[in-house]
């Protein structure tokens, strides 16, 4: 049996056996490389996985299985893409009446005819319903309804509004 095991074991086999033995441990060394290296792009502790990895075959394995689905930079992207979506979702809003989407500049609902907002009558922007004044040309909004009731009851109403108006051309004025 030594005999055909000399045989064997010849120096060309013995060079074959050490090269095979050389591949496997650069591959060791390579597959724990690849593991701490993907651990750490996909945000996991890379060092313990580095650890498990040193395990020959079951911790590769093991990292395969129950390494993180996503790469941090796809996870951020993917964060980024959702942000984008929300933003611009936020232009657009329900009809009250219809539940219609419209857009945020819409002043009647395209659908059933829904008056949203309301119009300037100076520079005929839309308007929010809860608006006392323009905020693009600072004309007061409803002028009528500060008019309507007792002279009286009017008044401090005027000067609230008229101060108010003032402050925003100031404001206006220093932008």
């Amino acid at each position: 049996m030594s005999e055909l095991f000399a045989q064997l074991w010849s120096p060309q086999m013995q060079a074959a056996f050490t090269i095979v033995v050389v591949l496997l441990v650069v591959l060791y060394v390579l597959s724990i490389v690849w593991v701490v290296r993907d651990a750490y792009m996909r945000g996991a502790t890379w060092y313990i996985w580095g650890i498990v990895a040193l395990v020959p075959i079951v911790g590769i394995i093991a990292y395969c299985l129950m390494r993180p689905p996503m790469l941090q930079i796809d996870k951020d992207e993917q964060e980024l893409e959702v942000a984008l979506k929300q933003r611009q979702l936020q232009k657009y809003g329900e009809c009250a009446t219809c539940g219609y989407p419209v857009e945020a500049e819409y002043v009647i609902c395209p659908n059933c005819h829904t008056q949203l907002k309301n119009l300037c009558t100076h520079c005929n922007h839309a308007l929010d319903p809860a608006w006392t004044i323009c905020p693009y040309c600072a004309t007061p909004v409803g002028g009528g309804r500060a008019q309507s009731g007792s002279s009286s009851s009017s008044r401090p109403s005027r000067r609230r509004r008229s101060s108010s108006s003032s402050r925003s051309h100031s404001s206006s004025d220093k932008s």
